[in-house]
């Protein structure tokens, strides 16, 4: 057997229901990736279709890489994803302005973050898997460019 003649199993995986609520689970980008990388051990139409979607769907672009090179593996012929550029999540940018302007005036970044993790779960987990190493630098970025609260006189 050579490199291209690789082999797969072609049934569902036993725990296909596991690995479909996994693959399809927003606030947990890790916990996608490994159920990405799970089933591009099973070449079957719907482990196919999963990843087809993963690839052209999914927020965090390590989840799209990976979806994507298991396709290539199965030997399809499939377009490497883009990066999004902007919002990876329709409205994040909104949602990180409602939030910084429910917290009173003189917050402190660390508060936002918190709060943030706490009411959007799914944001706070998407661009700190995007963003890996720099997603600190990347939100307090966010926090600081974003007007406050003005105090009460």
């Amino acid at each position: 057997m050579n490199f291209l003649s690789q082999q797969f199993n072609t049934t569902l995986p036993p725990n296909y229901d596991e690995l479909k609520k996994a693959v399809n689970r927003t606030a947990n980008w890790k916990e996608r990736l490994a159920a990405v990388e799970e089933l591009s051990k099973w070449k079957h139409k719907q482990t196919i279709d999963m990843l087809t979607h993963r690839m052209e769907n999914d927020p965090v672009y390590k989840v799209q890489l990976a979806a994507f090179d298991a396709l290539q593996d199965f030997g399809l012929e499939v377009d490497m994803p883009t990066r999004k550029k902007f919002d990876l999540i329709k409205d994040a940018s909104k949602t990180l302005v409602r939030i910084k302007k429910s917290l009173p005036h003189d917050h402190k970044f660390e508060d936002f973050k918190v709060k943030l993790q706490k009411m959007r779960v799914d944001i706070y987990d998407t661009y700190k898997g995007d963003k890996g190493e720099d997603f600190d630098q990347w939100l307090e970025d966010q926090w600081k460019s974003i007007p406050g609260r003005q105090a009460r006189k």
